[in-house]
């Protein structure tokens, strides 16, 4: 990330999974990604049928579709506290629905492990800011599954073939493919989108910065 250096230099809402080396960087905001949240509170229903984790993932959801549905793209203050409110009740229903951590023995290193519903929990309480934050500011979105999408066929890329080769090679597929995403986002057919480049024509967000 270092040596990217984008999230270093960048001073916006980063939207990631909880990583703690996403964490280190203070110097901008977090969001968490709903998705992930979304798979990880399905697994904990479907694995215990925690009736707090069923509410909070149908609790995300709805806002989710609440704030998609509008124009401004986040809830009004009274609405935010009452998702506040809502979503700590849940919360605290979930630490008394839980089973008890089993004191540390004595003489035993390191800390006590924890269940996947336990540590999500207090992930949910910490970051409580950050979770809900796509519902306080307009401009943070719910998920980072975009992003991620985008950089996935650079991973598959890397998987088949190892490697570029040349370092002029990789400057060129990340060009290529930030094209065709950006192309694709406007709403052009992929096809087309060759056909003009290679026609020699550039499209105006392009050409503006846009890839």
């Amino acid at each position: 990330m270092e040596e990217v250096n984008i999230i270093p230099r960048y001073g916006g809402v980063i939207i990631h999974d909880c990583w703690a080396s996403y964490l280190s960087y203070e110097h901008c905001g977090h969001g968490l990604c709903g998705s992930h949240l979304l798979r990880e509170l399905t697994f904990v229903v479907d694995s215990n049928q925690y009736r707090w984790a069923r509410n909070i993932k149908k609790l995300l959801s709805e806002t989710c579709h609440i704030v998609s549905k509008r124009e401004d793209k986040c809830l009004t203050e009274k609405e935010y506290a009452n998702l506040q409110k809502r979503y700590r009740n849940n919360l605290t229903r979930g630490c008394k629905e839980l089973p008890e951590i089993p004191p540390k023995p004595k003489n035993q290193r390191g800390k006590i492990a924890k269940s996947d519903a336990h540590n999500l929990l207090e992930r949910l309480q910490k970051y409580e800011t950050a979770v809900l934050l796509f519902a306080k500011e307009r401009h943070v979105p719910f998920t980072n599954n975009r992003a991620e999408r985008d950089l996935r066929m650079a991973k598959v890329k890397q998987k088949v073939s190892g490697c570029f080769r040349k370092q002029q090679y990789a400057h060129a597929y990340c060009r290529i493919s930030s094209y065709l995403q950006t192309m694709a986002a406007d709403g052009v057919n992929l096809l087309v989108a060759i056909q003009i480049a290679l026609a020699g024509q550039i499209s105006p967000r392009v050409n503006d910065g846009g890839e």
